[in-house]
């Protein structure tokens, strides 16, 4: 395919937005003409999708935003809460807390996979996946940006990017805490402080904790299968030493305690009837560590940063396998007279290092332009111990000795891997009315994994070649990524924009000796080894609002091609989760959004995202025409948020938020689909100036459902309903 030429949908698509574009038109006249006199919104976002500070309207770009405001009226703690506001975008949250999965625009993630998405927290990319599921520690912007920004932001940028930005530090003392309780039954502290500490040094220093019980019964073990303890710590210096120099540095700390695999197995994945039952408890700690330094010098040649970064994640997983059920009832004790439980161990560590160039962003032609580097060591091990009901051992580099949990399969692997990159980006005003956006960035990934497998549980197949203890397999992964978007203001309150973008997600390894035993058990497109992604996309889109800020809409088309998408494959014979590639997907859809201000505090926000998938090409040929896994076909966004003064210094707060995520597909043979899913979160409160009581309700009418059905038919609960009341207070 070589247009924007996306089918028969793709054409009702096209049609249905130039129609909505239409309405819009007519509905910014008559809504200008009813609430000219009305207050004016709430205050411009800035966003920085660009690299560049600009008007969300203007940017060329599907982007939903939240700034501090909205993060607060919508009580944003964690990734899952700002995803579920976001059209398009969806996570799936299984298995252990490391294990999430973003799916922007139909580009989907998968066990042990890169990311879909560049992750950026004040500048600097997230490493690895297991990171992206933690609290959000006083944040003050959160962008979503959807389609491959590689041109910007990079490797694994193929679906999109998310922008989280924490807040400065103050010029003079301030602080912020807020302490709750929810039905876990848990308790939760929040707290920030930051201040000077001489002419042009400020610290900002913020931490969480949370302690709960947990919410999903494990009616075996007569205790909740989730409690949660988690505990972060980020603090900031900034030293202003000259009005042209700042050196910022950061750090940050997240230790998390919790359980993992309590899955059920079930044929469908609307089936909720089956409660945990398993027989371990088991573990999850993950332990999370990031330092930051960034220098920056401007003058009125521009302005030249160097970023450097650490990171360091350690994640222990044990607990029962399958099929989940305690040991007398369990399939492997019926057949053979023994159990299974299990333990996976992944520690990872990373350097990174970017120089990057900008214009002054007064001028016509903007330029930015730099490199980037990093290098990162990873060690993952998984294996099944013999359960004897004495417990379950944690297993970390060498299999257990322990004879009441003796080791009976074990795999382990390092990789020793470096990445760079050169990038730049244009900006190009010509005028008034017309702008070209222009990127395009080479990276180069160079892997090297070797196995650590002992010998006597190296996984050999007869009839194909051996895997041997110290092997190593080297594989180098590259791609240019070009981004390009032509820009036409026709008014001061419409944009209309189109482009083409490219992203690139490396490949990888699967343990050793995978590939023989997935194809002696006639599993196909799974291999040691699995390949680069690469995703282009073609996009037109529209924004506008009234000039008072009272309406706005927005929306959005576009069509993918995916080459080499993941998808997931668990193999029972040695308990390994495993990634293949799906030569081709052809992803097309759109989105749409819009925000009114009927009255003085009152705003009304709707968003529709809508993704149709096929895969082209697969090695089965039933699977061709099949929609791609953990897609879904749609969701829907409606909210409602109301602010009033009730007497001359306090407010009432009130917040209600609607999501439906369409019929979703799990798996590339489409073995089971799940329904539609409605959830509703809602916030209620009274606020003064400096304090504020709120109560809370996530998933309100406490909807059962699987958050994720797994090839085999493992389902993974997802939390139902919590509520509680938190009180917070600023200085």
């Amino acid at each position: 395919m070589t247009g924007f030429a996306m089918g028969s949908r793709g054409v009702a698509t096209t049609r249905w937005l130039a129609g909505s574009a239409l309405a819009m038109f007519a509905a910014t006249a008559n809504a200008q003409d009813k609430t000219a006199a009305a207050d004016p919104a709430a205050d411009e976002i800035i966003v920085t999708a660009t690299r560049r500070a600009e008007s969300l309207q203007s940017v060329p770009a599907s982007i939903t935003a939240f700034n501090d405001k909205t993060i607060q009226a919508a009580g944003i703690v964690r990734p899952a809460d700002f995803i579920a506001l976001t059209p398009n975008v969806n996570l799936v949250q299984t298995q252990n807390a490391g294990t999430t999965f973003v799916i922007i625009r139909g580009i989907t993630q998968a066990r042990n996979s890169e990311p879909s998405v560049a992750v950026v927290v004040d500048g600097v990319q997230q490493v690895n996946a297991a990171q992206f599921n933690q609290e959000l520690v006083d944040v003050a912007q959160i962008e979503v940006l959807k389609g491959p920004q590689g041109g910007l932001y990079g490797r694994n940028a193929i679906g999109g990017a998310i922008i989280i930005t924490s807040k400065a530090p103050t010029e003079e003392l301030s602080g912020k805490f807020t302490g709750g309780i929810d039905n876990g039954f848990g308790y939760f502290a929040r707290g920030n402080l930051s201040g000077p500490i001489s002419e042009n040094v400020k610290f900002r220093i913020a931490s969480t904790w949370y302690d709960t019980n947990g919410f999903i019964p494990n009616t075996f073990l007569n205790e909740d299968a989730d409690p949660l303890r988690e505990f972060n710590l980020r603090g900031n210096l900034l030293w202003e030493a000259t009005p042209e120099l700042t050196v910022d540095l950061r750090g940050s700390v997240g230790l998390l305690r919790t359980q993992a695999f309590y899955y059920n197995i079930v044929n469908d994945v609307n089936d909720v009837s089956l409660p945990v039952r398993v027989n371990n408890a088991g573990i999850n700690n993950r332990d999370l560590y990031n330092g930051t330094l960034r220098v920056a010098y401007e003058s009125d040649f521009g302005k030249i940063t160097s970023t450097t970064a650490y990171d360091k994640v350690t994640e222990i997983l044990t607990g029962d396998a399958f099929n989940f059920l305690p040991i007398k009832e369990s399939l492997l004790f019926q057949f053979f007279g023994f159990d299974l439980n299990q333990s996976q161990y992944l520690d990872v560590s990373a350097w990174s290092q970017e120089l990057r160039y900008e214009s002054p962003a007064d001028k016509p032609v903007q330029v930015i332009a730099g490199a980037y580097g990093i290098g990162t060591k990873r060690y993952i091990s998984t294996g099944n111990l013999v359960d004897l009901g004495k417990g379950v051992t944690a297993v970390y580099r060498t299999p257990s000795t322990n004879p009441d949990n003796p080791q009976a399969t074990f795999l382990a692997d390092s990789q020793d891997n470096f990445a760079w990159a050169l990038f730049g980006n244009v900006i190009w005003k010509i005028n008034d009315q017309f702008r070209v956006d222009a990127s395009l960035r080479y990276d180069k990934d160079s892997r090297e994994n070797t196995t650590l497998t002992p010998p006597a549980f190296l996984p050999n197949v007869p009839g194909f070649p051996p895997a041997t203890t110290g092997e190593v397999r080297e594989k180098t992964f590259d791609a240019w990524q070009p981004k390009v978007t032509l820009t036409w203001t026709p008014t001061d309150n419409v944009t209309l924009y189109g482009g083409y973008s490219k992203g690139f997600r490396s490949g990888g390894f699967n343990q050793t000796g995978v590939g023989a035993i997935a194809a002696s058990n006639g599993i196909v497109g799974v291999a040691d080894t699995f390949e680069a992604e690469t995703a282009e996309t073609f996009e037109i889109g529209l924004k506008t609002q009234t000039s008072d800020r009272l309406l706005t809409f927005n929306a959005a088309a576009f069509t993918t091609k995916s080459i080499n998408s993941y998808f997931f494959v668990f193999l029972a014979a040695n308990s390994t989760q495993n990634l293949g590639n799906v030569p081709e997907t052809r992803i097309n859809g759109f989105e749409v959004d819009a925000t009114l201000r009927p009255l003085p505090g009152l705003d009304l926000i709707a968003g529709f995202g809508y993704t149709d998938s096929e895969i082209k090409q697969f090695p089965t040929a039933s699977v061709i025409g099949n929609e791609a896994p953990l897609i879904s076909r749609y969701t829907l966004n409606l909210t409602g948020n109301y602010r009033t003064p009730i007497t001359d210094t306090l407010d009432l707060t009130a917040r209600a938020d609607y999501r439906r995520t369409g019929r979703t597909w799990f798996d590339v043979e489409n073995s089971t689909s799940r329904d539609p899913i409605d959830l509703v979160d809602a916030r209620l409160g009274v606020a003064s100036d400096n304090w504020s009581l709120t109560a809370f309700a996530q998933n309100l009418f406490d909807v059962k459902y699987n958050a994720e059905f797994s090839p085999g038919g493992f389902v993974f609960k997802a939390r139902p309903r919590r509520y509680g009341v938190e009180a917070s207070f600023s200085f």
